[in-house]
């Protein structure tokens, strides 16, 4: 199969490329390289059936052309920064709801039988009641967040006029190799690493007692392909299934670190969610999916990544 990646020299889309590739898949990266790099694609550029293209997913003409003859698309180009998207909402609004609309535009002109969408947990806001579950109403809180729940509705749109199957993946909080610690909008846990790596306690905003939902990249890589294969179609949470605090994963960190800071805290930052955690069923169920890695497993693995890069 032939499948277009876009966003695919970044975090997650990195990992997801090098999956397919070493599946046998013909796979074209489409990526600017405004936050992805060369280098994460450096285990797969030689490979004969791998394609980049450095281009944005501003122009469906271009990107239209990069994707004929492609089955499928995964589409994971976007600004992914909930305090970026405040700071600059249109940049946002440009990147990540433009591009889907691009991105299924260019499904539908070159036949492509489905688009696999890279949404967030975002979109749930801060509205009671947990686990989180597909059918719950949404509060997106940030543009960003507009924009992914944004992103779902053209999928489903698309589906139902158009004929082109989409799947929307609500990402919890994806971690693990080749998360940038050094961006300003970095996540929890490469920002906590890269601290204690220099002998610093982990920043935390806020009283720590905020609760997060986080899953191996691996795991997400994995659910990708899984729904591209499958036949299902919808939104489907994308986790491990288990809430940690903030406070609890800096201490698991501290602890495979095998040393003893305690953690700074600063005010609690806007936009951010309290509490998250997904019941992961639906995607099980549909396509059978089921997170192979603990959290303190992914963590150690990140770790040792990080220490040998």
């Amino acid at each position: 199969m032939h499948y277009v990646v876009t966003g695919g020299a970044g975090f997650i889309g990195s990992h997801l490329s090098e999956a397919l590739a070493s599946s046998g898949h013909d796979v074209t990266i489409i990526d600017d390289l405004s936050t992805g790099k060369e280098e994460y694609l450096s285990s797969i550029l030689t490979n004969p059936h791998v394609t980049r293209i450095r281009d944005t997913v501003q122009d469906v003409i271009s990107l239209a052309r990069h994707c004929e003859g492609a089955d499928g698309i995964f589409h994971l180009a976007a600004m992914v920064s909930v305090p970026g998207s405040i700071e600059y909402p249109l940049r946002s609004h440009e990147a990540t709801l433009t591009g889907t609309l691009n991105v299924l535009l260019a499904a539908r002109d070159c036949g492509i039988r489905k688009v696999v969408h890279a949404s967030s947990a975002a979109v749930y806001g801060n509205l009671p009641g947990l686990p989180k579950r597909e059918d719950m109403p949404v509060d997106p809180l940030s543009p960003y967040a507009v924009a992914k729940y944004a992103g779902e509705q053209y999928c489903r749109v698309f589906s139902a006029l158009y004929g082109v199957e989409t799947a929307s993946l609500r990402y919890f909080n994806v971690f693990g190799p080749r998360q940038d610690p050094r961006s300003d909008y970095a996540a929890v846990i490469p920002r906590f690493i890269a601290r204690i790596r220099a002998g610093e306690s982990p920043l935390i905003f806020g009283n720590g007692m905020q609760t997060r939902d986080f899953v191996y990249v691996k795991d997400v890589a994995k659910a990708n392909i899984q729904v591209m294969e499958a036949k299902s179609q919808g939104v489907f949470n994308i986790a491990s299934g288990r809430e940690t605090s903030v406070n609890d994963l800096a201490a698991t960190l501290l602890d495979l670190f095998n040393v003893k800071y305690d953690p700074e805290y600063y005010p609690e930052r806007p936009g951010e969610v309290t509490r998250s955690v997904a019941d992961i069923s639906l995607a099980r169920q549909a396509f059978g999916y089921h997170p192979q890695f603990s959290l303190r497993d992914g963590l150690s693995e990140t770790i040792s990544h990080m220490q040998s890069a």
